[in-house]
């Protein structure tokens, strides 16, 4: 069984998936370490709740977070690292050393990059009159979004599609995905 850790700077909903999956044996992990990067953030409750250690680790608090989170990393012998909304870039020291993955709302190479996240990701694809959207799931590198492509899902957007119903229809589909990702990475 492998140790992931879960990056998150809010709720951290992929968590929850991967929590249940690991418990029904969908996933063979065990999540080991929790990294918020805000301290409010309700992903820290969740982890406190299973007995997860858990950790703000931020510019505020450290000189050198990426140092603070390697070796946090290494004590909690962490091999993947799953980024469920994380707002922080991710430095090419991290990326270099770790299988970081992360599901971006949509279909990429479109609508991803340094802003692009969230509400703002569904708002423009329906402001573009898109048909089609979804989530992808890709592992991590120095650059927003262009990491190796793992998977991705697609879905149709109705003629009234909102921002809102779009917004939950990808979370749902978001967690099927991470789940294959993850079942392809851990082979």
């Amino acid at each position: 069984m492998d140790n992931i850790a879960i990056f998150a700077s809010h709720n951290g909903t992929i968590f929850d998936t991967l929590y249940e999956a690991s418990l029904k044996k969908e996933l063979f992990i065990n999540i080991g370490l929790v990294i918020s990067n805000n301290r409010n953030a309700p992903v820290l409750e969740k982890a406190i709740d299973k007995h997860i250690p858990n950790f703000v680790v931020n510019n505020i608090l450290h000189n050198d977070p990426d140092m603070i989170i390697d070796d946090l990393l290494k004590e909690y012998n962490i091999k993947y690292i799953v980024l469920a909304g994380y707002m922080k870039k991710i430095s090419p020291f991290l990326a270099n050393k770790y299988l970081i993955i992360n599901s971006h709302p949509a279909l990429l190479p479109k609508y991803g990059g340094e802003g692009m996240y969230g509400r703002y990701v569904h708002e423009t694809v329906i402001a573009n009159g898109d048909t089609i959207s979804g989530v992808t799931v890709h592992k991590v590198n120095e650059n927003y979004d262009e990491g190796e492509i793992i998977c991705q899902k697609t879905l149709s957007l109705e003629p009234n599609e909102s921002v809102e119903s779009l917004e939950n229809k990808v979370k749902e589909l978001e967690k099927t995905a991470m789940v294959e990702a993850l079942k392809s990475c851990l082979k």
